[in-house]
């Protein structure tokens, strides 16, 4: 980042500061899963003009890693009350503001935070097939500088032993921040329907949407038009839709690691029939 990008940046958040009791909090957050095309539902929702992102970024990872943070800090990071308002005359529907940041799903104490400081907060969360999901986060993570263990198979095979210190951690500090829970946990945030199942008494089932990525790449007219009915908000026109952050790795899995994850996933992927109303479509 830039030396003069920085010091706007830290402009804005001071500005933000200042007026956070004039802003809104959000409605809605994109909760996860990462590397499951959260950022580009993101970009084609913030094209909608009641749909309003943060002022500054994307993910402001308040209820994972900032928590120890004020409410106001994170409040600072969305639209004016008095731009909201103006929409809501120009449109005649309810803005809504919204924030996309990953982790949230995977989080053990994000989503009690999220439900606590957010009463009546609907989440969307996205899944994907669960190992290529894997391979794809690998990837992301070595290419980041985050995981130094370059081959995916030995990076799984550290899996267990990288988060063991995790739950610890957490208990005794719970604003701790766990470098390998956050960025490597391969298998770990592939089993979505635990951490749903984790998500389901704080928001209840009527205000958690899961979509398949795979279905929303192939058909995100459809998926969008779902998206906007869980919300309540007026289709007004489709945005242009985009596949973001995409990274693609120079080799194949080999065949024998993609069978043994497909055997090590197949209970936790039958566990997603209820949320998705159907088959997951990587099982078919």
């Amino acid at each position: 980042m830039s030396t003069m990008k920085r010091s706007v940046l830290t402009v804005s958040r001071l500005a933000g500061r200042f007026t956070s009791g004039v802003r809104v909090l959000p409605s809605f957050l994109i909760a996860g899963g990462q590397r499951c095309g959260t950022t580009s539902l993101y970009r084609a929702l913030a094209q909608h003009p009641l749909l309003l992102k943060p002022c500054l970024h994307k993910g402001v990872h308040y209820f994972d890693v900032n928590y120890a943070r004020p409410l106001s800090w994170y409040q600072a990071h969305f639209p004016l009350k008095a731009g909201v308002a103006l929409l809501a005359h120009r449109y005649g529907g309810r803005p809504l503001a919204f924030e996309s940041s990953p982790y949230y799903l995977f989080h053990p104490l994000a989503g009690a935070r999220i439900a606590a400081d957010l009463p009546g907060v609907k989440l969307i969360v996205l899944v994907r097939d669960p190992v290529a999901r894997a391979y794809s986060a690998h990837a992301h993570e070595v290419a980041r500088g985050f995981d130094t263990e370059s081959h995916f198979e030995y990076a799984v095979e550290l899996e267990s032993g990288r988060l063991a210190g995790a739950e610890p951690a957490f208990r005794a500090d719970p604003y701790a921040v766990h470098h390998s829970h956050r960025h490597h946990a391969y298998l770990a945030r592939g089993r979505y329907a635990e951490q749903l199942d984790r998500l389901e008494p704080l928001f209840g089932r009527d205000r958690i949407l899961v979509l398949d990525s795979h279905r929303f790449f192939a058909d995100p007219e459809h998926v969008h038009d779902r998206v906007l009915e869980f919300l309540g908000v007026p289709h007004l026109a489709y945005p242009a839709f985009d596949r973001h952050n995409g990274r693609f790795t120079a080799k194949p899995m080999p065949a024998a690691v993609e069978r043994r994850l497909r055997d090590y996933f197949e209970p936790y992927d039958a566990a997603l029939v209820r949320w998705l109303g159907g088959e997951p479509s990587w099982r078919r």
